[in-house]
């Protein structure tokens, strides 16, 4: 008894202290390559409603899905095509606090933004490299006021919109140099509405002010922690930290301003591996982190353990992360 004793108060400690760095760990998954409901051909992005759905951008079946927090299907939308409300490899998606959920239509140069539930509600852009067009567009953001962010990738820049696509601004030109980018591949924004963009072939992340003023970088090339292949999806938390999909298979997080705080993923098909993640996106304040697992075409998502520093924990819970 009393060597139990030990071992459970040692356990208590090392979760306290792992509470304290706010780890997530795997807590579930739903997808299997395929046509059918539930099922993904590539998912390329993902986004949490405020209700607490979950919406897939399912780039080769050229439709979005969406499901309950935990995986159960819900509806879906979309076929190959021009017209509104189909898609021609649709890519990043996100959702506003209002509601509308807004996709970004890669191969057709444009956004479509729809109700929860699907309905077809407006479109905006074509190809070119005028304000308001696309060349290539990967992802999106919506910020608090309703501002939607768009990654412009060909185009090595970032425009932004009203809600309903009337173009407020733009930032970026090809290059290396601070601003510039080689392919904007996702945006993130923060909840003082910084925006944190990846720089895909330049093995970064910049951050920005609203309107696109520079405030800084970090990252380069390499599998060390703070280093990228290739960043892709990029997602604020309700506290500012900043996680990265890599395509060293796994997800990097970091303070506002860049410092590496920690990690998760290791290549391969298990729970907690990743094959190419290309999106992440946050639940209500931040209790689940939702992966887009591009190549094993599921999604998976970890929970915030700091949670059980002010919730209770079942011992046998507590037990299990530590055997």
């Amino acid at each position: 008894m009393k060597k139990l004793a030990i071992t459970t108060a040692a356990a208590l400690t090392a979760l306290a202290a792992f509470c304290a760095f706010g780890g997530y760990v795997y807590e579930g998954q739903w997808g299997t390559e395929g046509a059918g409901n539930g099922q993904f051909r590539d998912p390329t992005g993902v986004a949490v409603a405020p209700n607490g759905n979950v919406y897939v951008s399912d780039e080769f079946n050229d439709r979005i899905q969406y499901f309950t927090a935990t995986g159960s299907f819900l509806g879906k939308w979309g076929s190959r095509g021009t017209g509104p409300g189909q898609f021609y490899q649709p890519w990043g998606v996100a959702v506003g606090l209002t509601g509308l959920v807004y996709v970004v239509d890669w191969r057709n140069h444009r956004i479509q933004y729809f109700t929860l539930s699907g309905s077809f509600i407006g479109a905006w852009g074509w190809e070119g490299s005028g304000f308001g067009r696309f060349s290539y567009p990967l992802g999106a953001a919506v910020a608090r006021n309703g501002d939607v962010y768009v990654a412009d990738s060909n185009n090595h820049r970032v425009q932004y919109f009203t809600s309903a696509g009337s173009f407020l601004g733009a930032w970026g030109s090809v290059g290396s140099g601070n601003g510039q980018f080689t392919y904007t591949s996702s945006v993130g924004i923060a909840p003082n509405r910084d925006v944190y963009v990846t720089d895909l072939d330049n093995d970064r992340v910049q951050y920005f002010t609203s309107a696109g003023s520079f405030l800084g970088k970090w990252g380069s090339l390499g599998s060390g922690d703070g280093e990228f292949v290739q960043p892709r999806g990029v997602a604020v938390a309700v506290n500012g930290n900043v996680f990265v999909a890599d395509n060293n298979d796994r997800i990097q997080y970091f303070t506002a301003s860049g410092s590496f705080l920690g990690k998760l993923g290791t290549s391969g098909s298990g729970n907690g591996q990743f094959n190419g993640p290309e999106d992440v996106a946050f639940s209500a304040k931040d209790v689940r982190l939702y992966v887009a697992d591009y190549n094993n075409h599921r999604v998976q998502y970890f929970v915030d353990e700091a949670q059980f520093a002010v919730a209770p924990a079942s011992l046998g819970r507590v037990k299990a992360l530590f055997r």
